[in-house]
């Protein structure tokens, strides 16, 4: 399946069911000392503005480096806890459709194209060694793969169209993930 497919699969399975919760629900953590769904889906939102400007300009260089950044104090300062949950899951859905479409419209050769210099190993939720060359396909299927693992720690029963994290199981809601 293709990336844009895949998240737009996801986006699409999953956002009637997490605007389906209810405000105490959204903002109940799963877990002890995990993240809220609201807080889950503020640091899915920030991932989203991130990736955006990080799959547009892969298509404008030669490598995969990007900076990156303090998920947690991103998280803390929009106090995505007192947003609306509504207003959020609203904004998480369009957003990633919207990045759907930019990843759609990335030629070919260019999400395929091997790049021997990346930071993949610092920023992706499944690290490539520096060592290894890697793909800006490999960079979305990634981001695909962070997203749905995070949309099953709100919802565990939702299945996922990424191959590893159908697989695995969700992790822990924390910053580094």
């Amino acid at each position: 399946m293709d990336a844009h497919e895949l998240l737009t699969r996801a986006i699409i399975a999953a956002a009637p069911r997490l605007a389906a919760l209810s405000d105490g629900e959204s903002v109940t953590p799963r877990t002890a000392g995990a993240w809220t769904p609201k807080q889950i889906i503020g640091h899915l939102i920030d991932s989203a503005c991130n990736n955006h400007a990080r799959f547009v300009r892969a298509q404008l260089g030669d490598d995969l480096v990007f900076t990156g950044y303090d998920q947690e104090a991103w998280v803390s300062a929009q106090r995505y806890d007192d947003a609306s949950w509504e207003d959020l899951v609203a904004l998480w859905r369009r957003y990633n459709l919207h990045l759907a479409r930019v990843i759609a419209a990335i030629p070919a050769e260019t999400l395929t194209r091997r790049r021997v210099h990346h930071n993949l190993d610092e920023i992706a939720w499944r690290r490539v060694p520096r060592t290894e060359a890697a793909t800006l396909e490999y960079l979305i299927r990634d981001y695909v793969g962070h997203l749905e693992n995070h949309v099953r720690q709100i919802l565990p029963d939702y299945r996922p169209f990424s191959p590893d994290v159908a697989r695995e199981g969700p992790t822990n809601a924390t910053p580094s993930e």
